[in-house]
């Protein structure tokens, strides 16, 4: 594979569809949201992105069966509202800054045939968070990040750098003519994070005016929960014992002197 392809699984004419992306990144943020999106709104496939700029191996399945590493486009047909959906997620990220910019072009490109006018785009904010994580919005339009705003979004500080995919569709979409958002749950970022993933789509719900059940992304906060105090349980026995190696140190000195 020379350069980055989109395989189309199937043609379906979209109502004003809006584009929403959600790679790993981050504390795994965007993928996490995205996925359960598409899995509670039954999203169905539309097509595949493949890409060498991917890394370098295959994924095996229960049966021993592999595959490439992909991107996944799916589609949700709103049929109450006035914007259908498409979403985007995947394996991973360009692994190459030249890399990282043609799979964002490409994307654009599938976007653009689509008739796409506003682009989702969704990622992690690095913060210790005690409390609900915050969202932070970024937006070249006035309009959209007044919309996520009035959202419950809060905007984001002056300098902070969007990187990845998020950063890139962000900034190259308006030379497509395509209005773009970004939201970025609060997160340490060092683990998988649903309840950064679920402060983000309660933002995106009021955004979308689309309804859906979070109450399943509970479950996987509690376990991630119990997966951080053991982290930081561990960590705190780290630190007495480093404590501990350097008071001996400084007493073998002490009598030495």
């Amino acid at each position: 594979m020379e350069k980055t392809t989109i395989k189309e699984v199937t043609r379906i004419e979209l109502k004003n569809p809006v584009l929403v992306e959600g790679l790993p990144g981050l504390g795994m943020v965007g993928r996490i949201a995205t996925r359960y999106l598409a899995k509670q709104l039954k999203a169905k496939k539309l097509a595949n992105l493949y890409s060498p700029h991917f890394p370098y191996y295959v994924l095996v399945n229960k049966k021993g069966s592999v595959r490439l590493l992909r991107g996944e486009f799916y589609f949700w047909k709103n049929e109450a509202g006035e914007n259908d959906l498409i979403l985007f997620t995947g394996d991973s990220q360009a692994q190459t800054i030249e890399g990282q910019y043609d799979v964002a072009s490409c994307i654009l490109d599938f976007a653009e045939r689509n008739n796409v006018k506003v682009v989702v785009t969704i990622g992690g904010y690095r913060k210790e968070v005690e409390e609900t994580p915050k969202v932070v919005a970024a937006s070249p339009s006035s309009e959209l990040l007044n919309k996520a705003l009035q959202a419950k979004a809060i905007a984001s500080p002056v300098g902070n750098p969007i990187v990845g995919t998020a950063g890139l569709l962000l900034g190259m979409a308006r030379f497509r003519k395509i209005d773009a958002v970004c939201l970025l749950g609060e997160t340490r970022g060092y683990l998988p994070d649903p309840r950064a993933a679920k402060s983000v789509l309660e933002v995106l719900q009021r955004m979308l005016r689309v309804k859906v059940d979070l109450s399943g992304l509970d479950e996987e906060i509690e376990k991630s929960k119990g997966i951080v105090e053991r982290m930081k349980e561990i960590e705190e026995r780290r630190e007495k014992y480093a404590q501990k190696m350097r008071r001996g140190e400084e007493e073998r000195i002490t009598y030495i002197s």
